[in-house]
């Protein structure tokens, strides 16, 4: 089968020509083509994402990352070839999303194939199954991290899903970027945060200023970063300054908190429901010292298997949407139509 997928939720325009293969467990997929624009340097200035900025530049790319992607693959915009046309329905930004929903309507009936909604989040799950190699084995957890979204995931099979906990306020990597800004860090501002709390923990001393680890000691599943960000915010304010070595200090007991609720939380759900394989995916995933905290965890689940995705596929893609759209058709959950609406708040269980 042959998928265009279209990605448009936030920043990122991406178009992905992908080949899938196979059934479950073992789906296999080709990327023929794969065209991705970020719009960082437009919003570094604002600070952040700006919806109807984001709308408009996705207008601007989509047609030129769809004759980039089809060239790539050899063959012309109106013999595509392609079985059927896959698109972030939401959640996301909803002017944002609703540019990539019409783009793939207009393509699906001019080519005359299926349109298929998908969840990004969903999108974010699968992301692990490109070039995997191995056997994901149920029921699973997957904890899904990402600017707009913190979510505990359980998946019994490849089509049922239960939200174990969400976060509450901030998501761990919009918290991460407000941080990044109070201290005068540029957009995006997570791996800027990330890079000075390692330089900090190289230096082998501990931080005199610490923080609370969010939601530690609650007997749920959720999370909650907007009470870490004030913390920060008010340390910051009692400083008379703010040189190098501070910034580095407050990086990395920020993200020392941030992960350690992440991780605290992640272990409180395997011990309550014995998943077989863990999923850590979305951009927070990119992270390093999270990686290595879960990675951990299999030293205290010794049959737990753990999967993360591919760096390039962390960030927002086109490629995990593709993904996506053939596992709903393996599954029976495709239900093509040409009705699709964009939903900025779509819930993980609906497309």
């Amino acid at each position: 089968m042959k998928i265009l997928a279209i990605e448009t939720s936030c920043d990122e325009t991406a178009v992905a020509y992908l080949e899938a293969t196979g059934d479950l467990p073992h789906p296999e997929f080709r990327v023929l083509g794969n065209s991705l624009i970020s719009q960082v340097p437009i919003h570094k200035e604002y600070g952040g994402v700006y919806p109807m900025l984001a709308k408009r530049e996705h207008q601007k790319n989509l047609p030129l990352l769809l004759e980039q992607t089809l060239k790539e693959v050899g063959v012309s915009r109106n013999a595509s070839g392609v079985d059927a046309v896959a698109v972030t329905r939401g959640p996301g930004l909803e002017p944002a999303l609703w540019t990539g929903v019409e783009f793939a309507k207009e393509l699906a009936d001019k080519w005359h194939v299926p349109l298929i909604p998908v969840n990004h989040m969903e999108g974010h799950l699968w992301s692990v199954l490109f070039n995997n190699g191995n056997t994901i084995e149920f029921p699973l957890l997957a904890l899904l991290v990402s600017g707009g979204h913190t979510e505990l995931v359980y998946a019994g099979d490849f089509k049922t899903f239960k939200i174990l906990g969400r976060t509450r306020d901030d998501a761990v990597g919009e918290a991460f970027d407000k941080v990044a800004r109070l201290l005068g860090l540029e957009y995006p501002g997570g791996p800027k945060i990330s890079h000075l709390a390692r330089l900090h923990r190289e230096r082998s001393i501990e931080p005199s200023i610490t923080f609370t680890v969010p939601m530690k000691n609650s007997k749920d599943l959720d999370f909650s970063y907007s009470g870490l960000k004030t913390s920060v915010l008010y340390t910051v304010k009692k400083l008379e300054s703010l040189d190098d070595d501070t910034k580095q200090e407050i990086a990395r007991s920020f993200e020392d908190a941030a992960i350690e609720s992440l991780v605290e939380k992640t272990k409180q759900a395997l011990l309550s429901h014995r998943a077989r394989t863990l999923i850590v995916a979305g951009g927070v995933s990119a992270n390093i010292y999270l990686r290595e905290k879960i990675n951990e965890l299999k030293t205290e689940f010794e049959d737990l298997v753990v999967f993360f995705p591919q760096p390039e596929l962390t960030q927002d893609n086109a490629v995990m949407i593709g993904i996506t759209a053939y596992i709903m058709k393996l599954t029976s959950r495709n239900k093509p139509t040409s009705d699709i609406e964009a939903s900025g708040n779509l819930s993980f269980n609906t497309v």
